[in-house]
């Protein structure tokens, strides 16, 4: 996950993902006594809920951008194992220094029918059976221990390249969402930003991915419509009624922003505003 941004009165708190632990410690060591307003922060979303309890901001905070992109050092670091682009160790971690299954050792663990779930589920790849028996077979043969080998073996599997598109693309993002288990993130983390926000605060978030952007168009229409409560049940009206109020359906880059930054052309922004 990239990064939360939280704005009230008087600071603003960046919460860095797991990914951009150098830039936090680089910020923090030389930059921070000069930049007294912003703080960042490394840790995962989900532990959003936490820092928010910490600083009593509950209910305070004007705006929350979430960022749910990969960050760019890390697709250009072939230590990193993100890229299929670059040869790397087979890595994925978010955060290094968690004590996570890497995607090489995922893979070396991972059932046959495990694989094929999680390219379907996270990558919406329709060849996720022939890709996860090509990925099984080989590593009986050896470990499969970079992305440039596992790379190969997705494009040998893969009958139909997409255009302008490398086969490997949707295989590596599944791997890396199961990984760090990105999904779980964000669904954590929505709840926790509407409670932060106060009245006529707003939730901006940036997608990158149709089943995130999906997580997030729901819950937004659903804080939108408030809760349906059979009549018969005693609860009152302050529970049922809306909570947010859509701002604006979803933007997307130009083409002038897409040329500029081609990582950019499948980002989505969703913005909501919190209801008294």
């Amino acid at each position: 996950m990239a990064s939360i941004s939280l704005v009230w009165a008087s600071s603003i708190t960046a919460v860095a993902p797991t990914a951009l632990f150098s830039i936090t410690a680089l910020f923090n060591s030389r930059y921070a006594k000069n930049y007294k307003r912003l703080e960042l922060i490394h840790t995962e979303f989900s532990n959003l809920g936490q820092i928010i309890q910490t600083k009593e901001l509950d209910g305070k905070v004007n705006g929350i951008i979430l960022d749910l992109g990969v960050s760019s050092p890390q697709l250009d670091t072939p230590e990193r194992g993100f890229s299929f682009t670059t040869n790397g160790p087979l890595d994925m971690r978010m955060n290094t220094q968690q004590q996570i299954l890497t995607a090489k050792q995922w893979l070396a663990e991972a059932t046959e029918n495990q694989i094929i779930q999680v390219l379907r589920d996270f990558g919406e790849e329709r060849f996720a059976k022939r890709i996860a028996k090509a990925i099984v077979t080989t590593r009986q043969q050896q470990p499969i221990t970079t992305t440039g080998h596992l790379a190969s073996i997705i494009a040998t599997a893969n009958p139909a390249w997409e255009s302008n598109k490398h086969p490997a693309t949707r295989s590596f993002m599944a791997i890396r969402m199961q990984i760090n288990q990105e999904l779980n993130e964000l669904k954590a983390i929505l709840p926790i930003a509407l409670r932060a926000l106060t009245t006529g605060g707003r939730l901006l978030v940036i997608s990158f991915h149709s089943l995130e952007d999906r997580i997030v168009k729901h819950f937004f229409k659903q804080q939108a419509r408030g809760q349906d409560v059979p009549k018969e049940i005693p609860i009152t009206h302050t529970h049922s009624r809306p909570k947010l109020k859509l701002i604006t359906s979803a933007v997307t880059p130009t083409v002038t922003e897409i040329n500029n930054n081609p990582r950019s052309r499948s980002a989505k922004l969703r913005v909501a505003e919190k209801l008294a």
